[in-house]
């Protein structure tokens, strides 16, 4: 069920002939399922009263069903229109400032020529140094070929630039990492491979985004072997972390154990084939992995060299048949898929004490409320909702960690030690059905995250 969002976040103008107005256009927006955030009185034009009225709509149709919703009242006209989100956008979302002044001659000598010629040639003859003396050391190139971004699918380099932005100022805003966007304008995996490696020794490391199944797996793959820097998909791993922290205090919770429970995972893109992974390797009891089409058939031979280890590896029972199949007796549902892809009857057909992480954006792959009705801890993606399952929960602090200890790659037991940090994060008395993760704006999730894998980066105990 979809619900006005400070994503469509809008502001309007209203001149009105009379002050009593005011109350009657937010009960018109209220009225007309829009949600009035804020009401400012601005410099009166003309003799006539002027309210800015901004409030969140449920996408760009209904905000003009808003508009005209205020526009019927007698007496009041909206005069102008603005769409916040796409006035943050203004510009990008994201700048670089300097570190150092230039005030004088002497400022300009040593932070450029002839003083920085001293620098080059030191790093000349010991290139590690190029890390303590650059940017390299807290940097991270977030990449991206536009193939699959968000829930938009292939929009190109140019499309995905705004939501590369946004990742770099999650990095700087949580992790105080400098990152920046890298947005390629080819989708060939041989180009994409040779321009990161061209450009990585700016960075200390890579972040992957948004780049479609299958490709993804061989970009990384091939990347991690060829570079000394940690190159980690955000969309498989960073998704597959939380979504293990989560898990982990769920299962607290209700009481069962990863050994002794079944998974139905319906989505293998990306994001599926990590969180089985990481699944598989702590042991849990059973995973079954469906598509669209249903349970995978580790005979199907069109599956790719990821899914089909996915089917030979999963499924102890040998099931065959859909999502619904997957889900009979099941005491967990994960959804890293598409919308309304399940049924609330097949919900209902889950064990006792059901977890249900319905994970598709921004429309889960069922509603909320119904999974609520039978299962007994239910998280999505989205913000208006209790136990949001957020990247951002994994990838600064991760980052962060790598970096200050000169880490070269990501490892599996990184990407667990990031989860139960980020689980343990929640501490046992605030532990509940609607909080079995930490808020993105906790402030310690980050040092927790980063300290732990940190310790395993450097060959410590995870």
């Amino acid at each position: 069920m979809r619900v006005a969002s400070a994503s469509y976040s809008i502001t309007m103008r209203v001149t009105l002939e009379r002050a009593s107005l005011i109350a009657e256009v937010s009960s018109a927006v209220n009225s007309a399922n829009g949600l009035v955030t804020a009401l400012d009185v601005s410099e009166p034009v003309e003799g006539k009263m002027v309210i800015d009225v901004t409030c969140n709509a449920l996408g760009e149709e209904h905000a003009e069903s808003l508009r005209e919703a205020v526009n019927t009242l007698a007496g009041a006209n909206v005069i102008a229109l603005s769409d916040r989100t796409f006035l943050m956008h203004l510009g990008g979302t994201i700048a670089v400032q300097p570190k150092v002044a230039l005030k004088t001659r002497d400022d300009l000598s040593m932070a450029y020529t002839p003083g920085v010629a001293r620098i080059s040639s030191a790093i000349a003859k010991d290139v590690t140094l190029a890390r303590k003396l650059t940017i390299k050391r807290n940097t991270v190139a977030v990449v991206t070929d536009g193939s699959a971004v968000l829930g938009l699918g292939n929009i190109g380099p140019e499309a995905a630039l705004p939501v590369m932005e946004g990742k770099a100022l999650l990095f700087k805003r949580f992790a105080d990492i400098d990152a920046w966007p890298v947005c390629l304008a080819t989708q060939d995996v041989d180009e994409i491979v040779r321009i990161v490696e061209c450009l990585a020794p700016v960075y200390g490391g890579i972040n992957l985004e948004d780049i479609a199944a299958p490709r993804c797996f061989e970009i990384e793959q091939r990347l991690r072997e060829r570079l000394d820097i940690p190159v980690f998909h955000d969309d498989q791993h960073g998704t597959a972390v939380v979504v293990y922290a989560a898990l982990r205090n769920a299962l607290r919770v209700v009481g069962k154990d990863l050994a002794n429970v079944r998974v139905a995972l319906l989505g293998v893109g990306a994001a599926g084939v990590a969180i089985a992974r990481l699944l598989l390797k702590e042991g849990v009891g059973d995973l079954v992995g469906c598509n669209r089409q249903g349970i995978l058939d580790p005979d199907d031979v069109t599956l790719d060299e990821d899914r089909r280890w996915l089917a030979h590896h999963s499924n102890r029972e040998a099931r065959r048949g859909d999502i619904g199949t997957a889900l009979e007796g099941a005491d967990i549902f994960i959804g890293v898929s598409g919308s309304n892809l399940v049924s609330e009857a097949q919900i209902a057909a889950m064990a006792k004490d059901s977890i249900v992480f319905a994970l598709a954006n921004p429309d889960p792959e069922i509603d909320p409320a119904l999974a609520r009705r039978h299962a007994a801890i239910v998280a999505t993606g989205r913000s208006d909702e209790p136990n949001q399952i957020n990247n951002v929960l994994a990838f600064p602090g991760i980052f962060r960690g790598l970096l200050d200890v000169g880490a070269t790659r990501v490892t599996e037991d990184v990407e667990i030690a990031a989860a139960r940090a980020i689980a343990d994060a929640v501490s046992p008395e605030d532990l509940s059905a609607e909080y079995i993760v930490p808020t993105v704006f906790n402030p310690h999730v980050v040092h927790a995250v980063a300290s732990a894998v940190a310790r395993v980066a450097s060959g410590g105990e995870r």
